[in-house]
């Protein structure tokens, strides 16, 4: 195949040509306006010669042709496995291919389109970008897509040179019953009400029979499931009340109704982190000190606490004659806070509190109760507590961890974690503190109150490694005691100071029952984009026993924990499937939801026109429905219908390679030149007879 071409290769640049072709112009319409004979042919004269500046050349091309090639695209994701979809699937890819080879010149380029990563569905349109960029878009014939209609990356979708012919799988009499959770909190406040806002609706051609009620179970971590029958095609809001702190699992189960496609959709799995809404503390100063501001510091910079803070300025004992009426103190409300508001705090602190009188004995009773409730008192203790105007004589003594033994340990020493300090999470791998057989590099404190009948956890010892912070459960209320008032050091670097923010806010917290800080604990950490999970297992024990994960399908696995950390006991797992695992070791339970419970692919799992549409219709394709049969395919002109009943069509390109040119001149220049000499002297000719 050959083709000839006129081209141009000018021998000075176009503007001296055009400039010579109208200086030519001016001289012909003189020679009009003059009545010269010889004009035409002095015309002629000057337009060969400008011909031959121009460069006239004829070119010659050995063309080969080429083949089209047609994209067919496979869908084998989930949703394509529904219901004889993938049946359908084969048996067009089979007859596809075979009449695609058979038609001439045509090549056919497979791309296999299978689940998208981290659950992003079905990548079609990125996998047809992909593959045509891979070929010479001016050889590209058509695309031909076999799905279901549903991908979920339609943005993607490359502008074709050729049509999209689309081969829907599926059955036009296919419908679904699904589960969508509309909106849902990330965070809960614990024992008030969160609101999740549902909907269960038929999606494709629902029957008549389909019933008008669905059978919804609602379980929380694990729990068992409490049924309700919700309206079909109604927005519902669910009221859900958080019992606990962390992570809360709920899992919402839609029973099956005959005849859907799938149940896989069916299920929904919601985790709300529950928070407490804004702890509120009561701080009770004894007394001004050094520490004072420490304590308020730490609290206060903490946004989601409320802190009520009294010291005590003036006690009762105190009589200077200044009438009340003149003084700017504020009276402490001790019936208000210690009786009628006790129960709203999180929790109190006595910080170097003495007994005067101003407190009445029996409040301390009630605080005694307030704590076996699950209230939680911290006492920090200065040289007062070894007194008799110590907090352990009064009734609040009875919960307390430790009892005063009457000396103050006065000399410096240096705050140290014990065996059980160094598992317990309230003091276990704090900021500067023992690595191994390395010592701590905190400051150290100069006082510290001697302790007898100590009860609960020493995870702190301090001079003489006598204890120096003990934690204790009473009833279901927890109790802390601090047996110095020399935290304060750290905060001011006296010696290089510690980590005091951090350690008295793991004790505020523990106090008031953190789960990050619980000792005893069993939980889940879910890597993202990955169906691995590693199990951790915090403990006070040497040694914890197996974990047993039980799959949504009941069946179980057990995984051996190894020691990572001191206290902390850790296995990494592979999940087989997405879905809701149970973790169980000895008495802990834990709930964990690996990837969604409803796959992507599953969400409309009916066929649709609908997210290809707009791409279809701007390359000139359409959709045909593999339920009535498999196309033919033909070649029709560019511009012609792409498709029509029982058959599609490509668009055949007639691209071609250039396998030779060859370039030679319109005229030698001799031929030019006599030429244009010619016409001049038979101008003159012309002219002088005239004459």
């Amino acid at each position: 195949m050959s083709a000839l071409s006129l081209i141009f290769a000018p021998l000075v640049s176009w503007w001296v040509i055009w400039a010579g072709a109208a200086l030519a112009a001016l001289a012909l319409i003189l020679a009009l306006w003059r009545g010269l004979n010889g004009w035409a042919l002095r015309a002629l004269a000057a337009a060969v010669l400008l011909a031959a500046l121009a460069g006239p050349g004829l070119q010659s091309e050995v063309r080969q042709p080429l083949s089209d090639i047609v994209l067919l695209v496979e869908d084998r994701s989930a949703s394509q496995t529904l219901t004889g979809r993938e049946g359908q699937t084969d048996a067009a890819l089979a007859q596809i291919e075979a009449a695609l080879m058979a038609l001439p010149d045509t090549e056919v380029r497979r791309v296999r389109v299978g689940d998208g990563a981290d659950n992003t569905g079905t990548l079609a349109a990125a996998a047809l970008a992909e593959a045509l960029a891979a070929e010479p878009r001016d050889r590209v014939a058509g695309a031909i897509l076999i799905t279901d209609g549903q991908v979920h990356d339609v943005a993607q979708m490359p502008a074709l040179p050729a049509p999209l012919q689309v081969l829907l799988t599926g059955r036009a009499a296919d419908w679904d019953r699904r589960l969508l959770v509309q909106t849902a909190p990330a965070f809960g406040i614990i024992g008030e009400p969160v609101m999740l806002r549902l909907r269960v609706e038929d999606v494709g051609a629902a029957p008549a029979s389909a019933p008008p009620q669905a059978t919804l179970s609602i379980a929380i971590e694990g729990g068992v499931a409490v049924a309700y029958q919700v309206p079909v095609g109604v927005d519902l809001e669910l009221p859900l009340t958080l019992e606990h702190g962390g992570q809360n699992v709920v899992q919402l189960d839609l029973a099956e109704t005959p005849g859907e496609l799938t149940t896989r959709n069916n299920v929904a799995v919601v985790q709300v982190n529950g928070v407490r809404d804004r702890l509120r503390v009561l701080l009770v100063s004894g007394e001004p000190h050094a520490g004072e501001r420490t304590w308020r510091n730490l609290l206060k910079s903490d946004s989601a606490v409320d802190l009520v803070h009294f010291t005590i300025l003036r006690p009762p004992e105190k009589q200077d004659g200044v009438p009340v009426e003149e003084l700017s103190l504020i009276a402490f409300p001790t019936q208000e806070l210690f009786v009628e508001k006790i129960d709203e705090f999180d929790l109190i602190i006595f910080d170097r509190y003495r007994v005067r009188g101003i407190l009445p004995a029996a409040y301390f009773g009630n605080i005694r109760h307030y704590v076996e409730r699950g209230g939680a008192v911290l006492v920090a203790a200065g040289p007062e507590f070894a007194t008799a105007e110590s907090l352990a004589y009064t009734d609040l003594g009875d919960i307390l961890p430790g009892f005063p033994a009457g000396r103050v340990l006065e000399g410096a020493f240096q705050p140290r974690p014990t065996a059980l300090g160094a598992r317990h999470p309230v003091t276990a791998a704090l900021p500067g503190g023992p690595v191994g057989e390395t010592d701590p590099t905190w400051g150290r404190w100069l006082r510290q109150v001697a302790l007898t009948s100590v009860q609960g956890q020493v995870v702190l010892q301090g001079a003489g490694d006598a204890p120096l912070l003990v934690l204790n459960r009473v009833g279901e209320g927890r109790v802390a005691l601090l047996a110095s008032d020399q935290a304060w050091l750290w905060d001011r670097g006296y010696e290089g100071g510690g980590p005091q923010a951090e350690l008295l806010r793991r004790i505020a917290h523990w106090a008031m029952q953190e789960p990050d800080l619980e000792e005893e604990s069993l939980s889940g950490e879910v890597e993202p984009g990955a169906l691995a999970l590693t199990v951790v297992r915090r403990s006070m024990a040497e040694a914890v026993g197996a974990v047993t994960v039980t799959a949504p399908d009941g069946v179980a696995v057990t995984l051996d924990l190894a020691e990572t950390a001191p206290g902390r006991f850790t296995a990494r797992w592979q999940a087989p499937a997405p879905g809701l695992y149970r973790l169980r070791s000895g008495e802990a339970e834990r709930v964990v939801a690996l990837g969604p419970a409803a796959p992507r692919e599953y969400e409309a799992p009916v066929a649709s026109e609908t997210p290809l549409a707009a791409a279809v219709a701007a390359s000139g394709g359409a959709f045909t429905a593999l339920e009535t049969g498999v196309p033919e395919v033909r070649q029709v002109r560019a511009g012609r219908p792409t498709a029509g009943r029982g058959w599609v069509g490509i668009t055949p390109r007639g691209a071609t390679a250039t396998l030779d040119i060859r370039l030679r001149p319109l005229l030698p220049a001799w031929l030019w030149l006599l030429l244009a000499a010619s016409l001049s002297v038979a101008a003159w000719l012309v002219e002088g007879r005239r004459r």
